[in-house]
Protein backbone atom coordinates (compact mmCIF):
# COMPACT_ATOMS: atom_id res chain seq x y z
CA UNK A 1 0.00 0.00 0.00
CA UNK A 2 1.25 3.49 -0.73
CA UNK A 3 0.51 5.20 2.52
CA UNK A 4 3.29 5.07 5.10
CA UNK A 5 1.45 2.50 7.16
CA UNK A 6 4.67 1.54 8.84
CA UNK A 7 6.76 4.55 9.84
CA UNK A 8 10.46 3.97 9.40
CA UNK A 9 12.53 3.64 12.55
CA UNK A 10 16.17 4.59 12.80
CA UNK A 11 18.43 1.54 12.31
CA UNK A 12 21.40 0.90 14.56
CA UNK A 13 24.60 2.82 13.73
CA UNK A 14 27.18 0.93 11.70
CA UNK A 15 30.35 -0.34 13.39
CA UNK A 16 31.58 -0.29 16.97
CA UNK A 17 31.00 -2.18 20.16
CA UNK A 18 27.42 -0.97 20.48
CA UNK A 19 26.43 -2.62 17.19
CA UNK A 20 28.11 -5.92 18.09
CA UNK A 21 26.23 -6.03 21.38
CA UNK A 22 22.98 -5.05 19.68
CA UNK A 23 23.49 -7.66 16.98
CA UNK A 24 24.00 -10.40 19.55
CA UNK A 25 20.88 -9.29 21.40
CA UNK A 26 18.79 -9.20 18.24
CA UNK A 27 19.97 -12.66 17.20
CA UNK A 28 18.71 -14.05 20.48
CA UNK A 29 15.50 -12.02 20.35
CA UNK A 30 14.60 -13.03 16.80
CA UNK A 31 15.29 -16.69 17.58
CA UNK A 32 12.64 -16.50 20.29
CA UNK A 33 10.13 -14.21 18.56
CA UNK A 34 10.54 -14.86 14.83
CA UNK A 35 7.45 -17.02 14.67
CA UNK A 36 5.33 -14.42 16.45
CA UNK A 37 6.33 -11.28 14.54
CA UNK A 38 5.13 -12.64 11.22
CA UNK A 39 1.62 -13.83 10.62
CA UNK A 40 2.21 -16.96 8.59
CA UNK A 41 2.59 -20.71 8.58
CA UNK A 42 6.29 -21.45 8.10
CA UNK A 43 5.90 -25.12 7.10
CA UNK A 44 6.33 -25.61 3.36
CA UNK A 45 4.48 -28.32 1.52
CA UNK A 46 6.48 -31.52 1.16
CA UNK A 47 8.55 -31.36 -2.02
CA UNK A 48 7.47 -27.78 -2.71
CA UNK A 49 9.14 -24.39 -2.67
CA UNK A 50 8.10 -21.69 -0.22
CA UNK A 51 8.39 -18.06 -1.34
CA UNK A 52 8.34 -15.78 1.70
CA UNK A 53 6.99 -12.27 1.06
CA UNK A 54 7.13 -9.66 3.83
CA UNK A 55 4.61 -6.86 4.15
CA UNK A 56 3.46 -4.53 6.92
CA UNK A 57 0.23 -4.98 8.83
CA UNK A 58 -1.36 -7.84 10.71
CA UNK A 59 -4.24 -10.31 10.55
CA UNK A 60 -6.78 -7.54 11.23
CA UNK A 61 -5.91 -5.87 7.92
CA UNK A 62 -8.51 -7.80 5.94
CA UNK A 63 -10.24 -6.09 3.04
CA UNK A 64 -11.46 -6.66 -0.47
CA UNK A 65 -8.10 -5.35 -1.68
CA UNK A 66 -6.15 -7.89 0.35
CA UNK A 67 -8.46 -10.67 -0.84
CA UNK A 68 -7.79 -9.60 -4.42
CA UNK A 69 -4.05 -9.43 -3.77
CA UNK A 70 -4.06 -12.95 -2.37
CA UNK A 71 -5.95 -14.16 -5.42
CA UNK A 72 -3.23 -12.66 -7.64
CA UNK A 73 -0.62 -14.47 -5.57
CA UNK A 74 -2.52 -17.75 -5.95
CA UNK A 75 -2.42 -17.21 -9.72
CA UNK A 76 1.35 -16.93 -9.48
CA UNK A 77 1.43 -20.24 -7.60
CA UNK A 78 -0.65 -21.88 -10.30
CA UNK A 79 1.79 -20.67 -12.96
CA UNK A 80 4.60 -22.35 -10.99
CA UNK A 81 2.65 -25.54 -10.30
CA UNK A 82 5.38 -27.80 -11.65
CA UNK A 83 7.62 -26.67 -8.78
CA UNK A 84 4.96 -26.78 -6.07
CA UNK A 85 5.47 -23.10 -5.24
CA UNK A 86 3.59 -21.67 -2.27
CA UNK A 87 3.59 -17.92 -1.57
CA UNK A 88 3.66 -17.23 2.15
CA UNK A 89 2.76 -13.66 3.11
CA UNK A 90 4.52 -12.61 6.31
CA UNK A 91 2.50 -9.75 7.73
CA UNK A 92 4.71 -7.94 10.22
CA UNK A 93 2.35 -6.34 12.76
CA UNK A 94 2.84 -3.29 14.92
CA UNK A 95 2.24 0.29 13.77
CA UNK A 96 5.54 1.88 12.82
CA UNK A 97 7.50 -1.34 13.46
CA UNK A 98 7.89 -2.85 9.99
CA UNK A 99 11.29 -1.27 9.33
CA UNK A 100 12.84 -2.20 12.67
CA UNK A 101 11.48 -5.76 12.66
CA UNK A 102 12.61 -6.38 9.09
CA UNK A 103 16.07 -5.10 10.04
CA UNK A 104 16.04 -7.55 12.96
CA UNK A 105 15.33 -10.36 10.54
CA UNK A 106 18.22 -9.18 8.34
CA UNK A 107 20.66 -9.14 11.25
CA UNK A 108 19.46 -12.59 12.28
CA UNK A 109 19.91 -14.01 8.78
CA UNK A 110 16.19 -14.74 8.55
CA UNK A 111 15.12 -12.51 5.67
CA UNK A 112 12.20 -13.32 3.36
CA UNK A 113 12.60 -13.76 -0.40
CA UNK A 114 10.64 -10.60 -1.23
CA UNK A 115 10.10 -7.45 0.82
CA UNK A 116 7.69 -4.58 0.33
CA UNK A 117 9.53 -1.27 0.57
CA UNK A 118 7.77 1.87 1.78
CA UNK A 119 9.33 4.89 0.05
CA UNK A 120 9.41 6.69 3.40
CA UNK A 121 11.94 4.19 4.77
CA UNK A 122 13.59 2.80 1.63
CA UNK A 123 16.98 4.34 2.42
CA UNK A 124 17.36 2.14 5.51
CA UNK A 125 17.43 -0.97 3.35
CA UNK A 126 18.90 0.32 0.10
CA UNK A 127 21.87 2.13 1.63
CA UNK A 128 22.85 -0.62 4.05
CA UNK A 129 23.31 -3.43 1.54
CA UNK A 130 20.13 -5.22 2.60
CA UNK A 131 18.50 -5.38 -0.83
CA UNK A 132 19.79 -6.83 -4.10
CA UNK A 133 20.74 -4.65 -7.09
CA UNK A 134 18.26 -5.63 -9.81
CA UNK A 135 19.80 -3.66 -12.69
CA UNK A 136 21.46 -6.70 -14.29
CA UNK A 137 18.22 -8.68 -14.17
CA UNK A 138 16.30 -5.76 -15.66
CA UNK A 139 18.85 -5.36 -18.46
CA UNK A 140 18.83 -9.06 -19.38
CA UNK A 141 15.11 -9.83 -19.03
CA UNK A 142 13.02 -9.20 -22.17
CA UNK A 143 9.84 -9.01 -20.07
CA UNK A 144 10.97 -6.03 -17.98
CA UNK A 145 11.98 -2.56 -19.03
CA UNK A 146 12.35 0.55 -16.91
CA UNK A 147 10.20 2.36 -19.45
CA UNK A 148 7.25 0.31 -18.20
CA UNK A 149 7.20 2.42 -15.05
CA UNK A 150 6.93 6.09 -14.14
CA UNK A 151 10.60 7.16 -14.01
CA UNK A 152 10.37 9.25 -10.83
CA UNK A 153 8.80 6.26 -9.03
CA UNK A 154 11.65 3.98 -10.15
CA UNK A 155 14.10 6.63 -8.89
CA UNK A 156 12.96 6.01 -5.31
CA UNK A 157 15.11 2.87 -5.20
CA UNK A 158 17.78 3.99 -7.67
CA UNK A 159 21.37 4.75 -6.76
CA UNK A 160 23.28 5.76 -9.88
CA UNK A 161 23.02 2.88 -12.36
CA UNK A 162 21.77 0.48 -9.70
CA UNK A 163 18.07 -0.20 -9.10
CA UNK A 164 17.07 -1.98 -5.89
CA UNK A 165 13.32 -2.46 -6.34
CA UNK A 166 10.53 -2.56 -8.89
CA UNK A 167 7.74 -0.08 -8.09
CA UNK A 168 4.33 -1.51 -7.30
CA UNK A 169 2.01 1.44 -6.69
CA UNK A 170 2.11 5.02 -5.44
CA UNK A 171 0.30 8.31 -5.01
CA UNK A 172 1.19 11.96 -5.33
CA UNK A 173 -0.26 14.10 -2.53
CA UNK A 174 -3.06 16.33 -3.80
CA UNK A 175 -5.91 18.58 -2.70
CA UNK A 176 -9.23 16.72 -2.75
CA UNK A 177 -12.35 18.90 -2.72
CA UNK A 178 -16.07 18.30 -2.28
CA UNK A 179 -17.84 19.45 -5.44
CA UNK A 180 -21.25 19.64 -3.77
CA UNK A 181 -20.03 21.91 -0.98
CA UNK A 182 -18.29 24.22 -3.45
CA UNK A 183 -21.47 24.39 -5.55
CA UNK A 184 -23.65 24.96 -2.48
CA UNK A 185 -21.43 27.88 -1.46
CA UNK A 186 -21.42 29.28 -4.98
CA UNK A 187 -17.61 29.06 -5.14
CA UNK A 188 -15.91 28.10 -8.40
CA UNK A 189 -14.16 24.74 -8.36
CA UNK A 190 -10.37 25.03 -8.04
CA UNK A 191 -8.41 24.74 -11.27
CA UNK A 192 -5.32 22.69 -11.96
CA UNK A 193 -2.15 24.64 -11.23
CA UNK A 194 -3.90 27.14 -8.96
CA UNK A 195 -1.83 29.52 -6.88
CA UNK A 196 -1.73 29.96 -3.15
CA UNK A 197 -3.47 33.35 -3.57
CA UNK A 198 -6.32 31.66 -5.45
CA UNK A 199 -6.52 28.99 -2.74
CA UNK A 200 -6.79 31.61 0.01
CA UNK A 201 -9.49 33.48 -1.92
CA UNK A 202 -11.49 30.25 -2.19
CA UNK A 203 -11.03 29.62 1.55
CA UNK A 204 -12.30 33.12 2.37
CA UNK A 205 -15.39 32.64 0.21
CA UNK A 206 -16.11 29.18 1.64
CA UNK A 207 -15.77 30.39 5.21
CA UNK A 208 -18.42 33.04 4.64
CA UNK A 209 -20.90 30.53 3.21
CA UNK A 210 -21.07 27.49 5.53
CA UNK A 211 -23.51 24.68 4.71
CA UNK A 212 -26.75 24.86 6.66
CA UNK A 213 -26.89 22.85 9.85
CA UNK A 214 -23.15 22.32 10.16
CA UNK A 215 -21.93 21.96 13.76
CA UNK A 216 -18.51 23.28 12.72
CA UNK A 217 -17.25 24.42 9.35
CA UNK A 218 -13.80 24.85 7.84
CA UNK A 219 -12.78 25.38 4.22
CA UNK A 220 -9.95 22.83 4.57
CA UNK A 221 -9.29 20.04 7.03
CA UNK A 222 -5.91 19.80 8.75
CA UNK A 223 -4.17 17.53 11.21
CA UNK A 224 -0.60 17.67 12.35
CA UNK A 225 0.98 14.86 10.33
CA UNK A 226 4.18 16.06 8.68
CA UNK A 227 3.98 13.80 5.58
CA UNK A 228 0.59 15.42 5.05
CA UNK A 229 1.56 19.10 5.35
CA UNK A 230 5.06 18.79 3.84
CA UNK A 231 3.66 19.30 0.28
CA UNK A 232 2.70 22.86 1.28
CA UNK A 233 6.40 23.54 1.90
CA UNK A 234 7.43 22.14 -1.50
CA UNK A 235 4.73 24.05 -3.36
CA UNK A 236 5.89 27.20 -1.59
CA UNK A 237 9.45 26.78 -2.85
CA UNK A 238 10.77 25.48 0.50
CA UNK A 239 12.03 22.19 1.86
CA UNK A 240 13.18 20.43 5.01
CA UNK A 241 16.66 19.38 3.89
CA UNK A 242 19.30 21.01 1.70
CA UNK A 243 19.53 19.54 -1.83
CA UNK A 244 22.33 17.15 -0.80
CA UNK A 245 20.10 15.77 1.96
CA UNK A 246 22.73 16.40 4.63
CA UNK A 247 21.56 19.49 6.51
CA UNK A 248 18.31 20.90 7.86
CA UNK A 249 19.67 24.36 8.63
CA UNK A 250 19.54 26.37 5.43
CA UNK A 251 16.34 24.60 4.34
CA UNK A 252 13.78 24.41 7.16
CA UNK A 253 14.73 27.90 8.34
CA UNK A 254 15.06 29.37 4.83
CA UNK A 255 12.70 32.27 4.00
CA UNK A 256 10.52 30.27 1.57
CA UNK A 257 10.03 27.42 4.06
CA UNK A 258 9.32 29.76 6.95
CA UNK A 259 6.77 31.59 4.79
CA UNK A 260 4.98 28.30 4.09
CA UNK A 261 5.04 27.28 7.76
CA UNK A 262 3.55 30.67 8.59
CA UNK A 263 0.94 30.15 5.88
CA UNK A 264 -0.11 26.89 7.58
CA UNK A 265 -0.18 28.49 11.03
CA UNK A 266 -2.18 31.49 9.79
CA UNK A 267 -4.79 29.23 8.15
CA UNK A 268 -5.46 27.77 11.59
CA UNK A 269 -4.69 30.44 14.18
CA UNK A 270 -5.47 33.69 12.36
CA UNK A 271 -8.01 33.02 9.62
CA UNK A 272 -9.85 29.95 10.88
CA UNK A 273 -9.69 28.31 7.46
CA UNK A 274 -8.50 25.03 9.00
CA UNK A 275 -9.32 23.48 12.40
CA UNK A 276 -7.05 23.76 15.40
CA UNK A 277 -6.06 20.24 16.53
CA UNK A 278 -8.06 20.76 19.74
CA UNK A 279 -11.21 21.40 17.71
CA UNK A 280 -10.60 18.39 15.52
CA UNK A 281 -10.16 16.21 18.62
CA UNK A 282 -13.31 17.62 20.22
CA UNK A 283 -15.41 16.94 17.10
CA UNK A 284 -14.02 13.40 17.02
CA UNK A 285 -14.52 12.68 13.35
CA UNK A 286 -12.90 13.11 9.94
CA UNK A 287 -14.13 16.58 9.03
CA UNK A 288 -13.86 16.10 5.28
CA UNK A 289 -15.71 12.77 5.27
CA UNK A 290 -18.38 14.30 7.52
CA UNK A 291 -18.72 17.21 5.04
CA UNK A 292 -17.64 19.66 7.73
CA UNK A 293 -14.80 20.86 5.52
CA UNK A 294 -14.68 21.36 1.77
CA UNK A 295 -11.05 20.36 1.10
CA UNK A 296 -8.29 18.15 2.43
CA UNK A 297 -4.69 17.34 1.46
CA UNK A 298 -4.31 13.59 1.06
CA UNK A 299 -3.33 10.70 -1.21
CA UNK A 300 -5.09 8.25 -3.48
CA UNK A 301 -5.61 5.71 -0.68
CA UNK A 302 -8.56 7.77 0.63
CA UNK A 303 -10.51 7.53 -2.64
CA UNK A 304 -11.97 4.18 -1.53
CA UNK A 305 -13.38 5.73 1.63
CA UNK A 306 -14.75 8.82 -0.12
CA UNK A 307 -16.53 6.71 -2.71
CA UNK A 308 -18.01 4.48 -0.01
CA UNK A 309 -19.25 7.63 1.72
CA UNK A 310 -20.93 8.77 -1.50
CA UNK A 311 -18.88 11.99 -1.70
CA UNK A 312 -18.63 13.75 -5.05
CA UNK A 313 -14.98 14.72 -5.05
CA UNK A 314 -12.57 16.43 -7.38
CA UNK A 315 -8.77 16.44 -7.33
CA UNK A 316 -6.47 19.39 -7.89
CA UNK A 317 -2.82 20.27 -7.37
CA UNK A 318 -1.37 21.65 -4.14
CA UNK A 319 -1.59 25.47 -4.40
CA UNK A 320 1.81 26.96 -5.23
CA UNK A 321 3.64 30.27 -5.05
CA UNK A 322 5.65 29.89 -8.25
CA UNK A 323 6.13 26.31 -9.41
CA UNK A 324 3.91 23.28 -8.92
CA UNK A 325 5.38 20.64 -6.64
CA UNK A 326 4.29 17.84 -4.34
CA UNK A 327 5.62 14.64 -2.80
CA UNK A 328 4.76 11.05 -3.65
CA UNK A 329 4.52 8.04 -1.37
CA UNK A 330 5.08 4.64 -2.94
CA UNK A 331 5.39 0.92 -2.35
CA UNK A 332 7.97 -1.18 -4.21
CA UNK A 333 9.06 -4.80 -4.24
CA UNK A 334 12.68 -5.71 -3.46
CA UNK A 335 14.70 -8.91 -3.14
CA UNK A 336 16.90 -9.17 -0.03
CA UNK A 337 20.51 -10.18 -0.65
CA UNK A 338 19.89 -13.13 1.69
CA UNK A 339 16.87 -14.43 -0.26
CA UNK A 340 16.91 -18.21 -0.47
CA UNK A 341 15.02 -18.21 -3.78
CA UNK A 342 16.17 -15.10 -5.70
CA UNK A 343 15.24 -16.39 -9.16
CA UNK A 344 11.73 -17.31 -8.02
CA UNK A 345 11.50 -13.95 -6.23
CA UNK A 346 12.36 -12.19 -9.50
CA UNK A 347 9.57 -14.07 -11.28
CA UNK A 348 7.20 -12.94 -8.51
CA UNK A 349 8.27 -9.30 -8.95
CA UNK A 350 7.65 -9.55 -12.68
CA UNK A 351 4.23 -11.10 -12.09
CA UNK A 352 3.11 -8.47 -9.57
CA UNK A 353 4.28 -5.50 -11.67
CA UNK A 354 3.08 -6.77 -15.06
CA UNK A 355 0.51 -4.70 -16.92
CA UNK A 356 -2.42 -7.13 -16.72
CA UNK A 357 -1.90 -7.92 -13.04
CA UNK A 358 -1.55 -4.23 -12.25
CA UNK A 359 -4.78 -3.43 -14.07
CA UNK A 360 -6.57 -5.97 -11.90
CA UNK A 361 -4.81 -5.08 -8.66
CA UNK A 362 -5.38 -1.34 -8.91
CA UNK A 363 -8.93 -1.57 -10.23
CA UNK A 364 -9.92 -1.32 -6.55
CA UNK A 365 -8.83 2.33 -6.56
CA UNK A 366 -6.50 2.02 -3.57
CA UNK A 367 -3.50 3.46 -5.39
CA UNK A 368 -2.04 4.39 -8.77
CA UNK A 369 -0.23 1.64 -10.58
CA UNK A 370 3.46 2.36 -11.09
CA UNK A 371 3.07 0.49 -14.40
CA UNK A 372 2.33 3.31 -16.81
CA UNK A 373 0.18 1.31 -19.23
CA UNK A 374 -1.97 -0.02 -16.38
CA UNK A 375 -2.30 3.42 -14.78
CA UNK A 376 -3.34 5.03 -18.06
CA UNK A 377 -5.86 2.25 -18.75
CA UNK A 378 -7.44 2.80 -15.34
CA UNK A 379 -7.66 6.61 -15.69
CA UNK A 380 -11.24 6.47 -16.93
CA UNK A 381 -12.63 9.51 -15.08
CA UNK A 382 -11.56 13.06 -14.31
CA UNK A 383 -10.37 12.18 -10.79
CA UNK A 384 -7.96 9.49 -12.00
CA UNK A 385 -6.82 11.70 -14.87
CA UNK A 386 -6.11 14.52 -12.40
CA UNK A 387 -3.97 12.21 -10.26
CA UNK A 388 -1.96 11.18 -13.31
CA UNK A 389 -1.34 14.81 -14.28
CA UNK A 390 0.23 15.39 -10.87
CA UNK A 391 2.78 12.60 -11.24
CA UNK A 392 5.34 14.69 -13.12
CA UNK A 393 5.33 17.30 -10.35
CA UNK A 394 5.85 14.72 -7.58
CA UNK A 395 9.21 13.96 -5.98
CA UNK A 396 10.18 11.04 -3.75
CA UNK A 397 10.06 11.59 0.02
CA UNK A 398 13.35 12.25 1.80
CA UNK A 399 12.98 8.91 3.57
CA UNK A 400 13.86 7.27 0.25
CA UNK A 401 17.31 8.90 0.47
CA UNK A 402 18.00 9.77 4.10
CA UNK A 403 18.03 6.97 6.67
CA UNK A 404 17.22 9.13 9.66
CA UNK A 405 14.48 11.14 8.05
CA UNK A 406 11.81 9.62 10.35
CA UNK A 407 13.60 11.44 13.18
CA UNK A 408 13.16 14.69 11.24
CA UNK A 409 9.43 13.99 10.84
CA UNK A 410 9.10 13.59 14.62
CA UNK A 411 10.85 16.92 15.16
CA UNK A 412 8.64 18.52 12.50
CA UNK A 413 5.52 17.33 14.31
CA UNK A 414 6.85 18.72 17.61
CA UNK A 415 7.70 22.05 15.98
CA UNK A 416 4.17 22.42 14.64
CA UNK A 417 2.76 21.46 18.03
CA UNK A 418 4.83 24.23 19.63
CA UNK A 419 3.46 26.73 17.12
CA UNK A 420 -0.17 25.67 17.33
CA UNK A 421 -0.40 24.91 21.05
CA UNK A 422 2.46 26.79 22.63
CA UNK A 423 2.38 30.06 20.74
CA UNK A 424 5.92 29.65 19.40
CA UNK A 425 6.94 32.17 16.73
CA UNK A 426 7.22 30.32 13.41
CA UNK A 427 10.61 31.67 12.34
CA UNK A 428 12.15 31.13 15.77
CA UNK A 429 10.70 27.61 16.02
CA UNK A 430 12.04 26.71 12.57
CA UNK A 431 15.53 27.96 13.39
CA UNK A 432 15.64 26.15 16.74
CA UNK A 433 14.24 22.94 15.26
CA UNK A 434 16.72 23.00 12.36
CA UNK A 435 19.63 23.08 14.80
CA UNK A 436 18.17 20.22 16.86
CA UNK A 437 17.55 18.13 13.75
CA UNK A 438 21.08 18.65 12.45
CA UNK A 439 22.53 17.46 15.73
CA UNK A 440 20.45 14.26 15.54
CA UNK A 441 21.14 13.29 11.93
CA UNK A 442 24.79 14.36 11.55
Amino acid sequence: MTRSAAKSLRPPDDGGFRVRVLRAFILRLVTILAASVVGCDRHADVGGVELRVANWGGPANVSEFLDLDRGIQRAFEAAQADRGVRVVIEQIPGEGQYTSKLMMMHLAGNMPDVAHLDASSAAVFVDNGVMMDLSARIASDPDVDEGMFFPNVVDIARRGEKVYALPLDFTPMVIVYNRRLFDQAGVAHPKEGWTRAEFLAACAALKERPPSGGEVWFPIDFFNWMPGWYPFLLAGGGDVLTPDGRHVAGALDAPATVASLRFIADMILRDGYAPHPRVRTAVGKDLFRAELSAMTLTGHWMMLEYRRDGLDVGVVSVPHTGERATVMYACSLAIPVEARNPDLAWRFLKHMTSTEVQKLRNSTGLAISANRAAAEALATDDVEAAFLREVRFARPPWGARVERYPVIEEFGWEMMEDVLHGGAVVGVAAMRTAKLMDRRIN
